[in-house]
């Protein structure tokens, strides 16, 4: 079989035979898709497969919640934090448990998960800051928004290897070097595969503008969601020591937040407890630098 042409995304993810989703996720989209349907019905997926049964009560029990007393019922665990909240988080579990871990230079799985979680956790700060009911659903996208990284590192190594250390040696964003290589970027490739999952199609649309940051500020946009979900992609990485788009990201902040009355510094020093929260949960461990350390300057070298 001849090889996918890299040029065409298409194609592309195809030959990297896209694996499917668990039948559980699968189910609660499906079941989201009627308001009819509450949390008796949510909790029957859920219920049938031990392993997310056990990620759920986890989750939920998690000092990100604080609940006082241990949660031991799935059907009450989404009666108390709200069906978008445990739905989201089973999808972000069943789309991560998928991602494979190539070897491909400096990328690394774990920093990834480290970068996808404060990303989820901001782009939630910011809705609710501006009183979008949706806000679980940014969190949602935020957190997915990166997925289709680890497949591209993994079909084009030697391609992907190039693009990584060009990132390393210039402040250019993986998405500026990745339209320049293939005419396309991961965000392209991410809202592919959420369509060929069948996710909601505003899933889709987040996902696929997060890298737009500056156009739809251009263009005066007041679309929320997507300006807090391409926001959050200006973030720091795990593994970033200096934050080449601090000054830009504290601009575009300003005009996002408007007169919210919050900074950078308070949303910032939210998430990085909201993180040391949450990222137990995940199993994933907390980066060496804060976001609030990154926002009072350049990490100084260790001697």
């Amino acid at each position: 079989m001849p090889a996918a042409n890299p040029n065409n995304l298409k194609e592309l993810l195809q030959s990297a035979q896209l694996p499917a989703l668990p039948h559980s996720a699968i189910r609660l989209l499906e079941l989201s898709q009627n308001p009819d349907n509450g949390p008796a019905e949510f909790a029957v997926p859920i219920e049938a497969d031990p392993g997310l049964t056990g990620q759920v009560l986890k989750f939920v029990n998690s000092s990100y919640f604080g609940f006082s007393r241990e949660i031991s019922s799935i059907k009450l665990a989404i009666t108390l934090v709200g069906i978008r909240t445990i739905k989201n988080f089973a999808l972000w579990s069943a789309v991560f448990s998928l991602m494979p871990n190539p070897k491909c230079g400096p990328f690394d799985l774990k920093s990834l998960w480290q970068d996808s979680l404060r990303r989820g956790l901001f782009a939630r700060a910011m809705g609710k800051l501006s009183g979008l009911k949706e806000a679980e659903d940014l969190f949602a996208a935020a957190l997915l928004q990166d997925m289709a990284v680890p497949l591209l590192a993994k079909e084009l190594p030697q391609r992907y290897l190039k693009l990584f250390a060009g990132r390393t040696e210039s402040p250019s964003r993986l998405s500026d070097l990745e339209r320049a290589e293939f005419g396309w970027t991961h965000a392209d490739a991410a809202a592919l595969m959420a369509r060929t999952w069948s996710l909601p199609e505003e899933f889709a649309r987040l996902i696929e503008s997060h890298t737009q940051l500056p156009e739809m500020l251009a263009a005066g946009s007041t679309d929320v969601g997507r300006l807090a979900v391409a926001l959050s992609s200006m973030l720091p990485t795990a593994g970033e020591k200096n934050w080449t788009e601090r000054e830009a990201f504290c601009e575009a902040f300003t005009k996002i937040a408007g007169s919210s009355g919050k900074t950078p510094a308070d949303i910032l020093g939210q998430i990085d407890k909201e993180f040391c929260d949450f990222a137990p949960v995940l199993k994933v461990a907390a980066p060496a630098v804060t976001l609030s350390q990154h926002l009072a300057g350049p990490v100084p070298a260790k001697a």
